[in-house]
This record gives C-alpha cells, sequence and structure tokens, in this order.
C-alpha cells in the first residue's frame, strides 16, 4: 500500500511538475512575443520622432522649395502655381454671387447675397447633385450639358427673391478640383481626369470655356469670372470675415496650402503687376519632400505599393488618407512577428486601407478606463475579438506616434510658409497672422489639431502666441468660390466710378 501511495505520489509531481513547466515555457514564449511587439514599436516610434531641430530643417527646406518654385515651372517639388487670384475679398462686396463646386462625383451649386461692409452675408442656400456614372466616362458636352441644366434649374427657383438688373450677367465662382493648368483668374487647361473620370475630349481644353458653352446652350445667362480650387476658396472665405488672413491649409482626405505672396517675388509671373501688388500661390504642398522628413519602413512601403509612387510624400505622412493606413502596417507587422493579435493573423488586417483616419481618431481620443472605444473598433472594423487591457494601450500609443508625426509635420511646413513671408518674427507692434483652416482632420480630431497647433507656437516662441492666430473657415470650396467671384466681379469698376462720381 506504501509503495503504490508513493507512486501515485511520484506520478502526481512528475504531472505538476511537467504542467509547471509547460506554463513556464508558455510565459518565457508569451513575454518574447510581447518583447518582439514592443521591440517593433519602439524602432517605429524612434522614427517617427520629430524634435524641434528637425522641425526647423524642414521649414528651411520648404522656404527654399518656395523659393525655387516661384523662379520657373519645374524648378522645385512644389508647384508654387500662380492662381492669378489678386484681389481677396474685403467685406465690402454688395450683390448676388453664384458658385459651382465640382469635386468629384458629387457637385453642388450655391447661391449667396452679400451685404456689403454692414451686411456681410446676408443669405446662403445650396443644392447637390451626383454625377451618374455614364456622364463621367462619356462626352465632355454631356458632362457639361448636365451641370448646366442643374444649374439653370437652381437659378430659376427663387430667382424672383433677388432682383438683379436686367442688364448685368450673373456671376460664377468655378471649384474645379481637378488638375489644371491655370493661365487666368477665369480660365484653364484640363490637365488630366481623377476620381475616376475619364472624359478625354476634356484633356486639353479650357474648362470654363467648356462650362460657359453649355450655360449658354441651356439658355443660362451667367458668367464665370473666378476659377479656383478648395484651398484658395478657404484663404478667401477666411479674407472676407478677417482681414489678417495671410494662408490657408487645409487637411482632409488630402493636404494643400496657399497664401499673399508680394508679387515683386514671383519671377515666373510674365504678365504685368498687379495693381494690388500680391498674388494669391496655390503651392500644391503634398509633393513636398526633403532628406529631413522622418520616413519608416510602413511609409516607404505605402509609397512604392501607392498610385502615384515617389509623390505626394508630404501628404502621404500628414494627411487623413494615410494615416489610418499606417497604423494598419504597423498592426500588421506586429501580428505577424511577434503573433500579437494571436497565433493567427487576422484576415482583416492584411485588407489596405481597411483602418481609415475617422477610426484611428475614434481609438486615440478613446477616454474609458477600460478603453471600451478601442475594443468596439477593433471588433468590428478588423474582426478582432479578444484583447488584453494593454494591447488596447499599445494600439492608442501607436495612434498617439503617427498622428503627433503628422501634426508636427504640418506645423514645420507652415513655420516654412511664415518665414518666406518674413512673418516668422513680428515686423510692426500688433500686426497679426490669421492662418485659416479647413477640412476633416483638422476639424474632427482634437488630439492633431492641438498637437500642431502647440507645435507651430513652440517653434516660434512663447511671444508668438498673441500675433499668429489658427481660424478655422468653413466651406472654402462653396462660400469661398462665390466671394472669389465677388472679388473679380466685371462690374466692380462700373461700382468705383459711380461711387467717385
Amino acid at each position: 500500500m506504501g509503495k503504490v501511495s508513493y507512486g501515485v505520489a511520484v506520478i502526481g509531481a512528475v504531472a505538476v511538475a511537467g504542467v509547471t513547466a509547460v506554463l513556464i515555457h508558455k510565459r518565457i514564449k508569451s513575454c518574447g512575443k510581447w518583447a518582439r511587439a514592443m521591440n517593433v514599436l519602439k524602432e517605429f516610434e524612434d522614427k517617427c520622432a520629430t524634435p524641434d531641430g528637425k522641425l526647423r530643417q524642414i521649414a528651411d527646406a520648404m522656404t527654399v522649395e518656395m523659393h525655387a518654385g516661384l523662379v520657373s515651372e519645374g524648378g522645385s517639388k512644389l508647384k508654387m502655381l500662380i492662381s492669378y487670384v489678386d484681389n481677396l475679398p474685403t467685406g465690402d462686396e454688395e450683390g448676388v454671387f453664384y458658385a459651382l463646386d465640382l469635386g468629384g462625383t458629387n457637385f453642388r451649386v450655391l447661391r449667396v447675397q452679400l451685404g456689403g461692409k454692414e451686411g456681410g452675408i446676408v443669405h446662403q442656400e445650396f443644392t447637390e447633385a451626383s454625377i451618374p456614372p455614364v456622364l463621367m466616362c462619356g462626352t465632355s458636352d454631356a458632362l457639361f450639358d448636365y451641370i448646366a441644366e442643374k444649374l439653370a434649374k437652381f437659378v430659376d427657383e427663387e430667382e424672383h427673391k433677388y432682383q438683379q438688373s436686367p442688364d448685368k450677367q450673373k456671376e460664377l465662382g468655378f471649384t474645379f478640383s481637378f488638375p489644371v493648368m491655370q493661365t487666368s483668374i477665369n480660365s484653364g487647361t484640363l490637365i488630366r481626369w481623377t476620381k475616376g473620370f475619364s472624359i478625354d475630349n476634356t484633356v486639353g481644353q479650357d474648362v470654363v470655356n467648356e462650362l460657359t458653352k453649355a450655360l449658354e446652350r441651356k439658355g443660362v445667362d451667367m458668367r464665370v469670372t473666378a476659377l479656383v480650387n478648395d484651398t484658395i476658396g478657404t484663404l478667401a472665405g477666411g479674407r472676407y470675415t478677417n482681414k489678417d488672413v495671410a494662408i490657408a491649409v487645409i487637411l482632409g482626405t488630402g493636404t494643400n496650402a496657399a497664401y499673399v505672396e508680394r508679387a515683386q517675388a514671383i519671377p515666373k509671373l510674365q504678365s504685368s503687376l498687379p495693381k494690388s501688388g500680391e498674388m494669391v500661390i496655390n503651392m500644391e504642398w503634398g509633393n513636398f519632400r526633403c532628406s529631413h522628413l522622418p520616413l519608416t519602413e510602413y511609409d516607404n512601403a505605402l509609397d512604392a505599393e501607392s498610385l502615384n509612387p515617389s509623390e505626394q510624400i508630404f501628404e502621404k505622412l500628414i494627411s487623413g488618407m494615410y494615416l489610418g493606413e499606417i497604423l494598419r502596417r504597423v498592426l500588421l507587422k506586429m501580428a505577424e512577428e511577434a503573433s500579437f493579435f494571436g497565433v493567427e493573423v487576422p484576415p482583416k488586417l492584411q485588407t489596405a486601407f481597411i483602418l481609415r483616419t475617422p477610426v484611428m481618431s475614434a481609438m486615440h481620443q478613446d477616454k474609458s478606463p477600460d478603453l471600451k472605444i478601442v475594443d468596439e473598433k477593433l471588433k468590428t472594423v478588423l474582426e478582432i475579438p479578444n484583447t488584453t487591457l494593454n494591447m488596447r494601450r499599445v494600439v492608442v500609443k501607436l495612434c498617439n506616434i503617427i498622428a503627433t508625426r503628422g501634426a508636427r509635420l504640418a506645423a514645420a511646413g507652415i513655420l516654412g510658409i511664415l518665414n518666406k513671408m518674413g512673418r516668422d518674427t513680428p515686423r510692426e507692434l500688433g500686426e497679426k497672422t490669421v492662418i485659416a483652416m479647413d477640412g476633416g482632420l483638422y476639424e474632427h480630431y482634437t488630439e492633431y489639431r492641438e498637437c500642431l497647433e502647440s507645435t507651430l507656437l513652440e517653434l516660434l516662441g512663447e511671444e508668438s502666441k498673441e500675433r499668429i492666430v489658427f481660424e478655422h473657415s468653413n466651406d472654402g470650396s462653396g462660400i469661398g468660390a462665390a466671394l472669389l467671384a465677388a472679388s473679380h466681379s466685371s462690374y466692380l469698376d462700373d461700382k468705383r466710378s459711380e461711387e467717385q462720381s
């Protein structure tokens, strides 16, 4: 009996030792995987670092590229396009003006009533329509006739409310968000279609002329007085309400910047200098690149696999189109090399662009003790059912690294513009520079916005708080275009003559 008891005890001890060994082995293995995951995180964080010194180098590089782009076409990675907008709204504009915003598969038509210095924007209304897919690859006449029909209907509705002089044409600002070589304030040649459009006989044509012919065919008595993009519209909208607005930055799905330049500082400007002495420059800053940008293996892979490799590098680091995708790529590496989400790599995590920036923003802004929103997003978007609190904290940490890098780089870009304008240091007592901001990323991603603003003020110094101001300027592509139609009205000289007589 004693031998049996002894044997059972020995077997039991061996079994316990075996289980303990397995648990220890699993724990060691688990610790090893966690360590590998933390190594991936640390390496990524180090590569994304944006110390102030590096940001100043990036700002200086931006300024150099701006100078080069103003000298000649193709002289810089920045296009520095002459917009031919030399009269920004002053707030004195009066009358009813229209805007057509064609930015993709939808377009909007707006009517804005301006009441001069005292009245401001008295009334505004708009309608929106989708472009049928068949027209996106049809003919130029078919597309613009469809747009003109919708515009005609909008003009007819409630037209009786607005008593416009019968001997004056209605005037329109045209926001056309496709690559155009602009030749004047109201003319520009289409370089190529994007966003799913493919209408061959429009390429190489003046898009304002194409719209004007369609308006004539549909019996709409209207003149296009300004062809603009959404960034310049944002600048115009900001200037209308605040005379100190001198820069506009869009941070949304994509990104761009525009600013007011001295006309004498634009060597490539072939025409005579404008009376205002100023010209708005459309930078197309998404294409900026310099050796100081903190690029990682994930950024390089994303760029190589994109539709436009080696282009729009700055945009791929700072804009809403790409931030969530960078997060997905880092999480995928953790899953593949450190089994971060378990033995199997979650299939959804392997799908490009499945993790959109609004999802990343929601996870980053999760303040709940157990990171409930992070847990929910991982489950619903990536179908990852079981995560620990520590794993969710890692996800939030990654969100913070990516957003912080993007926001600080955007701040460095703005510093570069201020450098070029000579507004990085105070010139006159009480002088202010207001930066008109728009775009969903800036508007809705609180951590990104706050980081951008605090970084710029940090780079400029404490005394800059009073003279550098950020202002959210809504709907530049709509109201801004109507305001530019007003500030470039064909009847401005007539009005001035009346006032002087």
